[in-house]
């Protein structure tokens, strides 16, 4: 609950969000699935709603459906079917959107927001799914200023999944976190590139508020802020529509409370939400059956397939690392933002002997490449195997820590093993005791001004003697073993 002067009030939030789905063609035909291109050219009678053209369902697309429904915890319907959403608008090429009205593909699903910072204990809140639903895209329409508005309809026919939420949002951070999840476990899944800016997802937001003044109770009207595409405007929209119903509700509480539900738009120049329009009735979609499309049944066999392509999700994924690799909560939470990147880091763990120092190396060096570079990892010369073999080399006692990071520069460029690199520099460090007693008593010899100043109780001593250890050997020597051979004959001196 939240308090605003002598008010008291809970903020109520549910979302749907729409999500273009992977698939390599369009949803009802052949034409191809991809985002961009030169207007008007990725379309056919199909998807421009021509007379006689018939919708085929494509079963990539159901597919993708399903998986999506088991990855978010919902059941996955057997028998289903399309139907038509009648509305008009310039995008909407047939006058009607296929969509699934009454038998959704998937139903009462689930998932975890993590409430906890990245660098906390996790702390986790459910929200509820009502449903998923496949239905089509629509066109895109290009507004001139000042001139014309055209409409591409590249976009029409694109195959979308609509996730409805229950309105268990408490807060403007919890709507953000609802999409960032089923964004993340969506592209965990390969079902989405998820990409906001070329609008791959949109949330609308429906939110109201439950004010309770001197023991009574009232209802805001819910408004439904639309088309949002980043986590930002998702925050920004719903935390202004709080302040605003809270003013409307000030001001004139009796009929504001009996008020219809609005259609708002987000306005991310001005910051403020804008009306576009008020439902004071019923809209008239005129649901009815897809008559192009026969109700069909899943078989066990495509359903099981489904489930198995989930695959293991992104909590689940950052439980086992945190226990399998007792890596910190930082660590998991950057190492599993992109399955790729978990994956990828997973290979190179298991082929080393110590896990923990490969995540240090991908979170260290690798994904500041990457960053640098602007690139991915498939655009890397090096592999999951370079980085075990460089840290197992360390770990060994080849090659130091310091001459690891020339070793992993020239990997970047050449694509060499490390093993490669240290034998073609002739970088093996030298660990035998004997050997490095031999360069110590050199040192020691060479340098008695030194000596005399640790009797004195110069303790940096020990330091420059070793880099002098260290020196002689050409870097060679193990740094570790030369540290406590040089304080072993230091402390013979007392």
């Amino acid at each position: 609950m939240h308090t605003d002067g002598d008010l008291t009030y809970e903020i109520i939030i549910g979302c749907e969000i729409h999500c273009e789905l992977l698939t390599k063609t369009k949803a009802f035909c052949s034409c191809e699935n991809r985002y961009g291109g030169l207007p008007n050219t990725r379309v056919c009678p199909v998807c421009l709603g021509l007379p006689g053209a018939m919708p085929v369902v494509g079963r990539e697309y159901v597919e993708f459906g399903a998986i999506a429904g088991f990855a978010l915890g919902c059941e996955v319907s057997r028998f289903t079917k399309f139907d038509r959403k009648h509305y008009f608008y310039p995008d909407l090429v047939k006058g009607y959107q296929i969509t699934q009205y009454d038998l959704p593909l998937c139903t009462n699903g689930q998932v975890l927001i993590n409430l906890a910072s990245q660098d906390e204990t996790p702390r986790f809140k459910k929200v509820r799914i009502e449903r998923i639903h496949l239905e089509e895209d629509v066109g895109k329409s290009l507004h001139i200023e000042g001139a014309h508005s055209y409409i591409d309809y590249n976009r029409s026919g694109v195959p979308l999944i609509e996730i409805v939420s229950k309105p268990d949002m408490s807060s403007p951070e919890e709507a953000a976190l609802f999409m960032q999840t089923i964004r993340e476990t969506l592209k965990y899944i390969g079902a989405t590139d998820g990409n906001l800016e070329e609008g791959s997802m949109r949330c609308d937001a429906n939110i109201n508020l439950k004010v309770i003044e001197n023991g009574k109770e009232w209802r805001t009207p819910i408004s439904e802020i639309k088309n949002m595409n980043s986590f930002k405007a998702i925050r920004d929209a719903c935390t202004y529509e709080v302040g605003r119903q809270l003013a409307e509700f000030r001001t004139d509480r009796q009929n504001f409370s009996q008020g219809f539900k609005v259609t708002m738009g987000w306005d991310d120049a001005k910051g403020e939400t804008v009306v576009q329009r008020t439902k004071n009735s019923f809209i008239d979609y005129r649901f009815v059956v897809e008559p192009d499309i026969k109700p069909f049944t899943l078989s066990d066999s495509f359903i099981e397939t489904a489930r198995s392509k989930v695959g293991e999700l992104p909590q689940p994924k950052r439980d086992r690392f945190r226990k399998e690799y007792g890596l910190s909560d930082f660590d998991v939470n950057t190492l599993t933002t992109e399955r790729s990147l978990a994956d990828w880091f997973e290979q190179a763990a298991k082929a080393s002997r110590d896990p923990k120092k490969v995540a240090n190396w991908v979170l260290a060096e690798v994904l500041a490449v990457l960053n640098e570079r602007n690139i991915s990892l498939d655009e890397l010369k090096i592999t999951p195997a370079h980085i075990a073999s460089l840290v197992d080399t360390v770990v060994s006692g080849a090659i130091s820590s310091k001459q690891a990071k020339d070793v992993f520069a020239e990997m970047l460029e050449t694509g060499d093993m490390p093993e490669a690199i240290v034998k073609k520099h002739g970088m093996e460090q030298v660990s035998d005791t004997s050997l490095i007693e031999a360069i110590v008593a050199e040192v020691f010899a060479a340098n008695p001004a030194a000596l005399d100043d640790y009797r004195k109780g110069k303790t940096n001593v020990v330091g420059w003697l070793t880099g002098q250890v260290m020196k002689a050997s050409k870097g060679k020597a193990n740094p570790g073993t030369a540290t406590a051979l040089v304080q072993k004959r230091l402390a013979e001196l007392k």
